[in-house]
């Protein structure tokens, strides 16, 4: 057989790459304090990006910026958290000023230093040892995170006993085994309870309940660094609005008498570097402006369809994906999936990130969020004559046309920390 050469033209589409395209994708996913430090060093080494002056510009002459790091993430330690957390409660002129004595009187891990009747003696005496103990209990011991405000280990695993949601004839059990004599045994606790009639299934479990509590809930609190949301929502009535927050948000632009001047120049003497720093300067504004205006137009998506959520009703959260934001504004899911990325929507529930408002359905014929699932198996549990299995509460909800399986079932119940039905 011959070899012959030939020439064949072929047509094909092909997506090419290029590296202002990449930096395009890179802007879309940045968070708006990356993009904040993104747009100040473009500002610097850019001279054909400036930064646009207001006319209603107040100025503070009491203010220095040269004592302030705009590099520095601010947080907050555990007490200045609970301190917060103090001042954000609904409590009387007395109940605060004892809780706030109480907070500066609790170590890094959590641990009440100082007893009661020296926090009264601190308090010169205006308030009894009673109403000390009684703030202790009801507020202080009810703050993030669940433990702090303990006086000796017991209290501190009673405390998070406490908070904990699981079966109540296993919470009652941890309670009572928590009074017992601390020099007991486990094989004496076993026996002392096996007495009394329990189970040793029982009392292995509510064991397993104490161990798992941490002893020194202080030392796991995690630092929080604060964020600048890109969005905020007004809720007027049975609408709502999002409007994107412009106050924190720099005002570029591009210096076109430079770039003109610039271009004339170009023409007798090319230099590739400056007519990169002109076409830098362009893609930068258009990017920034596509990136703003696809966060506002998803964010804006998700508002609608979780408006339930956002007003009044805290488990009306309605199942939504990635795909379905996708289908319905003709973006890319990864286009989507990247302006999801560290974006955060100021709500009259707090800043929360945009992402938390996407929630997928757990079942394919019909829409129900794992919160919605985990109701419906509470409710047939706390309605039931009999106890029911997993597999059998499986097929009541099936038959209501949900379509789950035994082990979905299994995963919610044990997130609602529900015994199975052999240990109900």
């Amino acid at each position: 057989m011959a070899i012959s050469l030939i020439k064949e033209f072929k047509q094909k589409q092909k997506i090419s790459l290029t590296p202002l395209l990449k930096k395009s994708i890179d802007l879309l996913q940045l968070s708006r304090y990356e993009l904040i430090q993104k747009i100040d060093q473009e500002i610097e080494i850019n001279p054909f990006v400036e930064k646009e002056i207001t006319d209603d510009f107040e100025f503070d002459e009491n203010y220095n910026d040269a004592d302030f790091d705009f590099n520095v993430a601010a947080v907050e330690n555990l007490r200045e958290s609970l301190i917060n957390q103090v001042n954000d409660l609904s409590l009387n002129d007395k109940q605060k000023e004892i809780a706030l004595i109480i907070v500066e009187c609790i170590d890094e891990s959590g641990q009440l230093l100082e007893g009661l009747d020296e926090i009264e003696e601190m308090l010169s005496y205006k308030y009894s040892i009673s109403d000390v103990s009684d703030v202790l209990k009801d507020i202080v011991q009810k703050l993030e995170p669940i433990g702090v405000g303990f006086r000796d280990f017991k209290e501190c695993i009673k405390i998070q006993i406490d908070s904990k949601k699981f079966n109540h004839k296993i919470k009652a059990l941890c309670q009572e085994i928590l009074s017992q004599n601390g020099s007991e045994s486990l094989e004496d606790i076993i026996n002392t309870f096996q007495k009394r009639g329990y189970a040793v299934k029982d009392i292995e479990k509510a064991m397993n309940e104490i161990k798992s509590c941490d002893l020194s809930p202080g030392l796991n609190y995690e630092n929080t660094n604060y964020i600048i949301p890109d969005l905020k929502i007004e809720l007027k009535e049975k609408s709502l609005s999002v409007n994107f927050i412009n106050d924190t948000f720099p005002k570029i632009k591009i210096d076109h008498d430079l770039i003109e001047k610039t271009n004339t120049q170009l023409k007798n003497n090319p230099n590739k570097e400056l007519a990169d720093k002109i076409q830098d300067a362009k893609w930068l504004l258009s990017s920034i402006k596509k990136r703003n205006d696809t966060v506002m137009q998803v964010g804006e998506l998700i508002c609608k369809r979780q408006i339930s959520f956002l007003q009044d009703n805290p488990l009306k959260i309605n199942p939504l994906s990635n795909k379905s934001l996708s289908d319905e504004l003709g973006l890319h899911p990864s286009t989507v999936s990247r302006i999801l990325r560290s974006k955060y929507i100021d709500t009259p529930k707090g800043i929360i990130p945009l992402k938390s408002l996407l929630v997928s359905s757990v079942s394919k014929t019909r829409d129900v969020t794992p919160l919605q699932l985990m109701q419906l198996i509470e409710s047939i549990i706390e309605n039931e004559k009999k106890p029911k299995s997993d597999n059998k509460i499986a097929i009541e909800l099936n038959k209501r046309g949900f379509n789950l399986a035994r082990r979905t079932i299994t995963k919610y119940r044990k997130k609602l920390n529900i015994a199975s039905s052999r240990n109900r």
